[in-house]
C-alpha cells in the first residue's frame, strides 16, 4: 500500500508554518498514542505514521527534499534522506577518515558518517521495581573532557595553532565535477579539530578528551517494561566537536519465581488440595503487596483461574491497577497410610454413583466417536 502524503496525514496544509506543524502533531499525537487506546491494535501503526511524517514536516531541509521528490525523498538508501549524502543539498563528509577524491565519492555513495556520541547500557531492576517504578544509580564508563588540560589537548602555557589547510573550520569544501554540488569533508591535516598541537597533554595525548566513571540517577516511572528503553540526553560519549552524545538505558525486568507479567495483569500459578478443590474455602497467595489470600469455590477444577482486582500492574496514563489472576493445580498426594487409602477407596466408591458435568460430557463425546 502507498504511504500517505505527510501533510494529510497530520491535516496541514502545504504552506503551513513549523507551529502549525508542531500543534497538529501535538493533537493528534495525544489522540492516538498507544497508552489511550490500549484496546486499538492499529493505534500503534497511526501514532508511528504520524510521527514519521512530523519528523519530515519539521524539519525545513527533509521538507524540502519531500516537497520535491515525495516518498522517494525518505526511501531507505536514498541520497536525500536525512542520513543521507545529499541531505539539504550538502554533502557533509564527516570523521570518515578517508582523504582525497576518491573518500568524498565513497562518502557519496553512502559509506558510514562519524560517531555522534551515543552510547547504550543496560539496567536491570526487579519484577517489583518495575512495577511500582523506582530510582536507580548506573555508573557506567564515558568518555569525557580532559581537566588537566582544560580539554584544549595542549600542555599547560602552550596554545593550539590554527589550522592554516582549513582556516579553522576543521572541514574542506570542494566542487566535484561529476556532482552539481558542494562536497565537505574533514580536513585530513587537523582531523576536524580546526587546530594543530604542537604540545600534546601528557595525560589525553592531544585528545583533550579521555575515559572517565560517572554516575547517573535513573527515575523510572510506575508499570515500565521488559526491553523499555530511556533516553538520557547529553549522557553519552564527548565528541571533538565538542558536543554530548545521548546515553540509551535499556530496562532488562529480571523474571519473578512467582510472577509473570502480561499486559497490566499479573498471573500466578497456586496449588491446592483436592480437599479445598472439592469443598472451596480461603487459600493464601502471593501478591505484589505481600500475602493475599483468595477465595475457592467449592467444585473448582484443575486449570481454574481466580481473579484478584486491583493486585496487578499500576497504569501508566490512568488510575488504577491490573488484576492478578491465580490458576491453581490441585495437588495429587503420592504417599498415602492405610487409613487415608480406605477413606479414599470408600470415597471413589461413593463418587462413582454419580456422574459429574465433565464426565458426562466425556462419556457423550466417547460415544458419538465409537457409535
Amino acid at each position: 500500500m502507498a504511504d500517505r502524503d505527510h501533510y494529510d496525514v497530520l491535516g496541514v496544509s502545504r504552506n503551513a508554518t513549523v507551529e502549525e506543524v508542531k500543534l497538529a502533531f501535538r493533537k493528534l499525537a495525544i489522540q492516538h498514542h498507544p497508552d489511550k487506546n490500549p484496546d486499538d491494535p492499529k493505534a500503534t501503526i497511526r501514532f508511528k505514521e504520524i510521527n514519521s511524517s512530523y519528523q519530515v514536516l519539521s524539519d525545513p531541509q527533509r521538507r524540502a527534499m519531500y516537497d520535491r521528490f515525495g516518498h522517494g525523498a525518505e526511501a531507505q538508501g536514498s541520497p536525500f534522506g536525512a542520513t543521507g549524502p545529499f541531505a539539504g543539498g550538502v554533502v557533509d563528509m564527516s570523521d570518515l577518515n578517508i582523504d582525497g577524491i576518491l573518500g568524498d565519492l565513497l562518502g557519496v555513495f553512502g559509506v558510514g558518517r562519524g560517531d555522534k556520541g551515543d552510547i547504550k547500557r543496560d539496567m536491570e531492576i526487579t519484577f517489583e521495581e518495575a512495577a511500582f517504578g523506582c530510582e536507580k544509580e548506573l555508573r557506567y564508563e564515558r568518555v569525557v573532557p580532559c581537566k588537566t588540560c582544560d580539554a584544549t589537548g595542549s600542555e599547560k602555557g602552550h596554545r593550539a595553532d590554527t589550522c592554516t589547510t582549513c582556516n579553522g573550520r576543521g572541514r574542506v569544501r570542494m566542487q566535484q565535477g561529476l556532482f552539481p554540488i558542494a562536497v565537505e569533508r574533514t580536513c585530513s591535516r587537523c582531523k576536524g579539530t580546526g587546530n594543530i598541537i604542537t604540545h600534546p597533554c601528557g595525560d589525553c595525548r592531544g585528545a583533550g578528551l579521555v575515559t572517565g566513571s560517572n554516575t547517573l540517577n535513573v527515575t523510572l516511572p510506575e508499570g515500565v517494561e521488559d526491553h523499555a528503553t530511556k533516553l538520557v540526553s547529553g549522557g553519552g560519549n564527548r565528541t571533538r566537536a565538542g558536543r554530548a552524545g545521548d546515553l540509551e538505558i535499556t530496562i532488562r525486568v529480571k523474571p519473578h519465581p512467582f510472577f509473570q507479567r502480561n499486559g497490566n495483569d499479573v498471573h500466578a500459578a497456586v496449588p491446592i488440595t483436592f480437599a479445598q478443590a472439592a469443598l472451596g474455602g480461603e487459600i493464601d497467595v502471593p501478591t505484589l503487596d505481600g500475602k493475599g489470600k483468595v477465595r475457592v469455590p467449592p467444585g473448582t477444577q484443575p486449570g481454574a483461574v481466580l481473579r484478584l482486582k486491583g493486585k496487578g500492574i499500576p497504569h501508566r496514563t490512568t488510575s488504577g491497577r491490573g488484576d492478578q489472576l491465580v490458576q491453581v493445580s490441585i495437588e495429587v498426594p503420592t504417599q498415602l497410610t492405610d487409613k487415608q487409602r480406605e477413606l479414599i477407596e470408600t470415597l471413589a466408591k461413593e463418587l462413582g454413583e454419580s456422574v459429574q458435568p465433565q464426565q458426562q460430557t466425556f462419556m457423550e463425546k466417547l460415544k458419538a466417536l465409537f457409535g
